[in-house]
């Protein structure tokens, strides 16, 4: 004769095994899923296909596929055709002041969902740093002088939106050089807020980098709340690729090796510093990144090449 099996929950309902089993998989997916913002240099098709661009796109969907929470950011860079891509400003999250080098910047707050992977990118804009200007560089191919202002920006711009949203990420990924102040300021100037208290950073290194210094003004630009000037005494007074680099990797939980070849500096330097490191996966990537969130946000202290 069958037994019949009963489990009783907290709400005092009745359910049989199938039931049960339905509701503990649902219980389950929703204690594994994660909330991960993922703060990107390049998204296409906002831009031209690169390694970079392209994994901005693809490394969003696929984790919103397995049932992760996400927010993505990227700089609303001037070559981005806003009726094209259907941008659209929100008003609600737009108007703030940001000051940099002593200087007050508006922030502007765009937003427009990619049709293909139905992922929705909010876009940081600002009249002086990206609105009117290509990426990196300008039409002569030469970096921009101030482009260690635009980093801190962005940085800024992107922290204080997911202020506002009210969200709290579980993992923060930065994926380019323009967020590579992120970590720094997470574990710092925001590393009270509730929405960063907890937060675990990824930093992806790329092949991708800029060829000029930030500049003598770096370390006074980057300065805010408690990421103060002098935790930055370590480094060179020229800021580079290679020490914003450190810098990032320095104030990250994890980091990943985006590409074949990235900077052997960098890499080096992060399996020195004893982070976990997740190698080159090549195009099938899913499982591994997801994985690796996991990782980061049980322990961080595993590495996983």
């Amino acid at each position: 004769m069958p037994v019949k099996c009963h489990f009783f929950l907290k709400t005092e309902k009745i359910l049989g095994i199938n039931e049960f089993f339905s509701y503990l998989c649902t219980v389950i997916t929703k204690k594994m899923a994660k909330k991960i913002l993922f703060i990107n240099q390049e998204i296409s098709p906002y831009v031209p296909d690169t390694n970079m661009s392209l994994l901005g796109k693809n490394l969003p969907h696929v984790i919103q596929e397995k049932g992760h929470e996400i927010r993505t950011f990227m700089p609303k860079w001037g070559t981005i055709n806003e009726r094209r891509g259907q941008l659209h400003e929100v008003i609600r999250l737009s108007g703030m002041n940001l000051i940099i080098n002593e200087t007050d910047h508006p922030l502007i707050i765009k937003v427009a969902s990619i049709q293909q992977t139905r992922v929705q990118v909010y876009f940081i804009d600002n009249e002086d740093y990206f609105s009117k200007r290509q990426m990196a560089t300008d039409e002569q191919g030469v970096d921009y002088s101030d482009n260690g202002e635009r980093a801190v920006f962005f940085a800024r711009g992107v922290l204080e939106t997911v202020k506002k949203l009210r969200w709290t990420p579980d993992i923060i990924h930065c994926q380019g050089w323009m967020s590579a102040v992120v970590p720094f300021y997470v574990k710092t100037a925001y590393h009270e807020e509730p929405s960063f208290a907890n937060s675990k950073v990824v930093t992806s290194l790329f092949t991708k980098s800029i060829q000029k210094d930030f500049g003598d003004n770096f370390k006074k630009c980057v300065e805010y709340k408690d990421a103060k000037a002098e935790l930055l005494n370590g480094y060179k007074d020229q800021f580079d690729f290679e020490e914003l680099g450190k810098l990032a990797i320095e104030y990250s939980d994890g980091i990943v090796q985006a590409e074949k070849e990235v900077n052997k500096t960098l890499l080096t330097y992060a399996k020195e510093k004893g982070l976990p490191v997740l190698g080159y996966q090549g195009e099938d990537f899913a499982d591994a990144y997801n994985q690796f969130y996991e990782q980061i946000g049980a322990d961080g202290t595993q590495n996983n090449e």
